[in-house]
């Protein structure tokens, strides 16, 4: 059973080592037969949460705030499976990550208990060190409080410049992730 794999991608760098996973994890999912859709988010005009809880009241624009968001929801509504990927700052995920799941929240307004969808997830990590436990542990208690299953997660330590990243185990990890996620087994 192929499934519907949403990344969001929070590196600012389109090439970068976080990307490098992005794809691997990609081309591993679309072997396997999953559709999958990648947003840069760096790229993309989203608003910080302004914690309104004015949103919900149309599923398809959850929403108040009109931004790029908007291209998200459907393919977020949709998704089985939610990839997390970002490079490590300060302990944890990049902002541009951070500001696009909170406006998620939308989603879960429009169930009248705020329930957020079910979904499956999977964390991809790219860094310059190796200090992922403060990521991994907000990242799995994102993943309780949400009630997701989590698939399994990729953290690549060591890799600052541009291509890295390249020749490492890592980019083998992400691609047998990928492939692994019709199963919902993970790794």
């Amino acid at each position: 059973m192929s499934k519907k794999i949403v990344i969001l991608n929070g590196s600012p760098r389109p090439k970068g080592n976080t990307s490098a996973l992005v794809e691997e994890f990609k081309r591993g999912a679309e072997e396997a037969g999953c559709t999958v859709t990648v947003f840069v988010l760096d790229k993309m005009d989203i608003h910080g949460c302004k914690g309104c809880f004015g949103g919900g009241k149309n599923p398809d624009s959850p929403c108040v705030q009109k931004d790029d968001m908007g291209k998200i929801y459907p393919v977020y509504r949709e998704a089985d499976v939610v990839v997390l990927a970002s490079p490590l700052y300060y302990w944890n995920l990049s902002g541009q990550l951070r500001t696009a799941f909170d406006r998620l929240f939308a989603v879960a307004e429009c169930d009248p208990n705020y329930r957020n969808p079910k979904k499956e997830s999977v964390l991809l990590m790219a860094a310059e060190g190796y200090g992922f436990d403060d990521a991994l542990g907000y990242y799995q208690n994102l993943m309780k409080h949400l009630g997701w299953k989590e698939l399994g997660h990729v953290l690549a330590g060591g890799v600052t410049k541009v291509g890295d990243i390249n020749g490492h185990k890592e980019l083998k990890e992400a691609y047998e992730l990928g492939k692994s996620v019709v199963a919902g087994n993970g790794l």
